[in-house]
């Protein structure tokens, strides 16, 4: 919680402390989204961590208000940068992290509202579809 707290501005709405006081659930709030997170149960295949390789099938896509600034306080709590943050044809900037817990993140924000047609464009253009005509 503490990393999402100080990365991702996540508030915390519930927590459900294990036998050691520690916290091993709780749900949060970071803007318009709810997520739930769990500690590591290592003799349940269902509640242990990614590899801390980044090799996990499971990407978290959050928006934050600054991308930038989301990063640069991700980085301090621990992150590791995979994807530096660049802008997107579609109209976010984002950047691809890893946790401290071994959580890839997706970080994002809206910096241009587009249509269809452009991001179909623009799509075209980095396919090279549109070029020699």
């Amino acid at each position: 919680m503490t990393f999402c707290a100080a990365a991702f501005g996540a508030v915390e709405q519930v927590r459900r402390p294990g036998p050691d006081g520690s916290a091993i659930h709780i749900a949060m709030r970071i803007n318009d989204a709810f997520l739930v997170v769990q500690s590591e149960f290592r003799d349940v295949v269902a509640s242990r961590a990614p590899p801390p390789d980044g090799s996990s099938p499971v990407v978290i896509f959050v928006y934050v208000t600054d991308v930038d600034q989301a990063v640069e306080r991700a980085v301090s709590m621990g992150a590791t940068i995979l994807v530096p943050a660049q802008n997107q044809f579609w109209g976010d900037r984002t950047a691809r992290i890893i946790g401290p817990s071994g959580h890839v993140w997706i970080v994002a924000s809206r910096i241009e509202e587009t249509t269809e047609e452009l991001r179909a464009t623009r799509w075209s253009e980095i396919r090279g579809e549109n070029q020699g005509k």
